[in-house]
C-alpha cells in the first residue's frame, strides 16, 4: 500500500511540474518495463491473493518472495543511470538482506504489530509463523539484521496505519524520485507542449 502510495504521489507530483512548465509528462527509455510485472507476479499469487496463498506452503511462498526481489534488482541494475533509482536499489537490497537472514520473509516483532493492532494479543501470536502477507513473527533478541525488520510505524494520530522497514523508506523515495523529474536525460523525458 505504501509503495502504490508513493507511486502515486510520484506521478501527480511529475505531472503536476510538468503541467505548470507547459509540458507533457512522458516516461520514456525505461529498459526492460516488463520485468517488474513478471518479479511481482509470484508475489501476489504467493502472498496477496487469498484463493492461492492459502494453496502456497511456507517454502515455496518464501522463494517467491526473495526471487521477486532478485528480478527487481536486476530491472534496477539495467535502468541504473536512471535518478533515483539508486535509492530504489538500495532499498530492495536492505530488504533482501533480511529477508534472506531469517528464512525468506521480513520479521516483525510482536510488539510492533500490538502497537498498529491493539486488538491482537501476543498470546495469540506464534512465533515464526506468517503474519499478514511477507512478514514472519520473530522476537527481535531471534531476528538476524533486526534494525532492518519491520520495525517501524506511523504515529497513532496518522490516519493509515502500516509497518514498515528502513528499506521500504528507501523504496519509497526511490519510486517517487524516479517519478517526480521530468527533465531526466535518461529515463524520464518531458516534450513540449506544441503551440496549435
Amino acid at each position: 500500500m505504501i509503495l502504490l502510495l508513493a507511486a502515486a504521489l510520484g506521478l501527480a507530483a511529475g505531472l503536476l511540474l510538468a503541467t505548470l512548465r507547459g509540458q507533457t509528462y512522458q516516461i520514456n527509455g525505461l529498459r526492460f518495463p516488463w520485468i517488474p510485472v513478471i518479479a511481482l507476479l509470484p508475489q501476489v499469487i504467493a502472498l496477496y491473493l487469498p484463493i492461492t496463498r492459502s494453496l502456497v506452503s511456507k517454502g515455496f511462498a518464501a522463494a517467491c518472495l526473495v526471487g521477486s526481489q532478485m528480478l527487481l534488482l536486476i530491472f534496477v541494475w539495467l535502468n541504473r543511470r536512471w535518478p533515483g533509482i539508486l535509492v530504489l536499489a538500495v532499498g530492495l537490497i536492505l530488504n533482501l538482506a533480511v529477508i534472506i537472514a531469517n528464512g525468506g520473509f521480513m520479521p516483525v516483532n510482536s510488539d510492533t504489530v500490538e502497537s498498529v493492532l491493539p486488538t491482537i494479543h501476543a498470546n495469540e501470536m506464534f512465533v515464526g509463523e506468517r503474519f499478514g502477507t511477507k512478514d514472519v513473527l520473530l522476537p527481535a533478541q531471534d531476528t538476524q539484521l533486526e534494525w532492518l525488520a519491520d520495525r517501524n510505524h506511523f504515529p497513532d494520530w496518522f490516519p493509515f496505519q502500516a509497518i514498515y522497514s528502513l528499506g521500504d523508506v528507501a523504496i519509497v523515495l526511490g519510486i517517487f524520485w524516479v517519478l517526480v523529474q521530468p527533465h531526466a536525460r535518461t529515463g524520464i523525458f518531458v516534450k513540449e507542449l506544441q503551440p496549435s
